[in-house]
């Protein structure tokens, strides 16, 4: 049985073209794809806009998945992470965040296998007591690459080095050469979690649990490097095999 992977939604901004609505709950499409090609089965997981009722729906949501994917989006509100607004602060979306939050948290909790990209690898880093860089340009001296790149995002801007004996260089080798489109970044790592890629300015790339392989991020969007580097897939693949091994102990217990 094809696992279900819980994907949680972003909000459209504007006016969507196809309904007469705003703040629509949207999954980019090529992440939609990328877990579908790999073998799961998408469940869209919207946020909502109360905040009691986060609780009840984390509950039901993690009791129907076996694997969650946490994309790319937003940044993310400071105050969840001890820190005040910066003056390069992007834009964020308080209920969206405090969702997210709890949902990894409790995923974490029950043992979910977790896949993280971009903003989501910030959120999975928080989620375990970490914290950020609100902008690198401010934040970090050592950060003198465009992690914010200027061309298209399916091209590969900049290297990364994996760290050896980590799942990450497990998967994809050594190296890697990433598109990057962010300028938040991982700062403090959490407690459970380990550095396992880095840019040439140091930045962090990618990070892992520190033992076992419940969860993976990475800086990056493998979802629109996959048709060119077809390894970027083996990221999808690994959440899915994960999530399905999970539902299998899951159903004999």
């Amino acid at each position: 049985m094809q696992p279900y992977i819980g994907i949680p939604t972003d909000q459209l901004a504007g006016v969507s073209p196809y309904i007469n609505t705003q703040s629509a709950s949207i999954v980019p499409q090529a992440i939609k794809e990328a877990v579908i090609d790999a073998g799961g089965v998408p469940l869209i997981l919207p946020f909502p806009a109360k905040a009691d009722q986060i609780d009840a729906l984390v509950k039901a949501d993690v009791a129907a998945i076996s694997g969650l994917f946490l994309p790319g989006g937003p940044d993310l509100d400071p105050t969840l992470y001890g820190q005040e607004p910066e003056l390069k602060l992007g834009s964020v979306i308080l209920p969206e965040d405090r969702f997210e939050l709890a949902l990894t948290q409790a995923a974490i909790q029950k043992g979910l296998p977790v896949f993280a990209i971009c903003r989501g690898m910030q959120l999975l880093n928080v989620a375990c007591g970490g914290d950020l860089y609100q902008d690198l340009g401010t934040d970090d001296p050592q950060a003198h690459l465009r992690h914010a790149q200027a061309a298209p995002g399916q091209y590969p801007t900049h290297h990364v080095r994996m760290a050896e004996g980590s799942r990450l260089a497990d998967l994809l080798g050594p190296t890697g050469y990433v598109n990057s489109r962010h300028h938040q970044a991982v700062h403090h790592v959490g407690a459970s979690l380990k550095v396992s890629a880095q840019a040439p300015d140091g930045v962090i790339e990618g990070i892992e649990s520190q033992t076992g392989d419940q969860l993976l991020g990475v800086q990056w969007h493998p979802e629109n490097l996959s048709a060119s580097q077809p390894a970027q897939g083996r990221l999808f693949t690994d959440l899915v095999a994960r999530a399905g091994a999970f539902s299998k102990t899951h159903q004999r217990k």
